[in-house]
């Protein structure tokens, strides 16, 4: 399979609680260029970002992979939001990053909001997309009957193992998010996602205990709550239609949308039809779009 990316990046290993957290950087050409923070979703990785960097050529784009996901998945030690936010921290000082737009979906958009409010100093704005606001989880469920209402098949693939690449993306393929956008770059994302596992199979990087463990952080504690009353930072929030086997409602259907954000009326908010929680990024047209409010906000910068 020829490599997908077209802009070169480069990984970089940051030391923070229990090992080494994998950062990717989509470096910019020109000197003086501004940089962003993306954070990925639940089961993603950095590579969840490249077409987003390649709309972007003239921004330098720092992604890491979330402790628990892609090659920073053997991190040891507890995950949750604040867990996340701290290893993101650590990666601010580490690359010398100050003040940065953040750019984050699913549930990186509730590390986002974490991070910004335990550590306003490192986050100039704030972007939210399918996430970062309470997704009005059903009560009384066990860890696992959250995750599985929340994520669905997207957890249940966790305990799957595959022969090699092919099989892996032999079995997205039929993926009902991606019929219609299906790509070199989803390919890369794809593969980069598999590890070792026994008997000469490989599996999905992402932990499934860590999944619990954050889906529960983000659903049925205060963190969420809490993060977002402290919220300081300018933030606007995108939503769109369609959830992640691309079905309607989405993630965050009416009525409930309009009661999260009005209980949070200082975060704007878009509504982008045609898309579902996944394309809403990881396709030609999520990432153009997105390129174009990533370039609105940081002239706001």
């Amino acid at each position: 399979m020829d490599r997908a990316m077209t802009r070169a990046k480069h990984t970089v290993a940051v030391p923070v609680a229990g090992g080494d957290l994998t950062v990717g950087v989509w470096d910019a050409d020109a000197s003086g260029a501004p940089t962003i923070v993306a954070i990925h979703g639940v089961t993603s990785s950095h590579l969840a970002w490249e077409l987003l960097a390649e709309a972007l050529p003239g921004v330098r784009v720092v992604a890491p992979d979330l402790r628990g996901r892609g090659r920073s998945n053997t991190l040891e030690g507890p995950a949750g939001m604040a867990a996340h936010a701290e290893d993101l921290a650590a990666m601010f000082r580490a690359l010398g990053l100050e003040s940065a737009l953040v750019v984050a979906h699913s549930m990186g958009a509730f590390v986002g909001v974490t991070l910004a409010a335990r550590h306003p100093d490192l986050v100039s704005r704030l972007v939210l997309v399918d996430g970062g606001l309470p997704l009005g989880a059903p009560a009384g469920l066990t860890p696992d009957e959250l995750v599985a209402a929340i994520l669905g098949p997207t957890a249940a693939r966790l305990d799957l193992r595959f022969g090699d690449v092919e099989d892996y993306l032999d079995f997205w393929r039929g993926h009902p998010a991606f019929v219609d956008d299906w790509s070199p770059q989803l390919e890369e994302y794809l593969a980069y996602d598999l590890v070792p596992a026994e008997q000469g199979t490989m599996r999905p990087a992402t932990s499934y205990a860590t999944t619990v463990e954050d889906t529960i952080d983000m659903n049925t504690t205060t963190t969420i709550a809490d993060s977002l009353a402290a919220l300081q930072r300018p933030t606007m929030l995108i939503t769109v239609p369609r959830g992640l086997q691309n079905e309607e409602p989405g993630l965050y259907a009416e009525p409930h949308l309009g009661a999260v954000l009005a209980d949070n009326p200082a975060i704007a908010h878009e509504r982008w039809d045609g898309l579902n929680h996944y394309t809403v990024v990881m396709s030609a047209t999520g990432a153009q779009r997105l390129a174009g409010v990533v370039q609105q906000q940081l002239a706001l910068v």
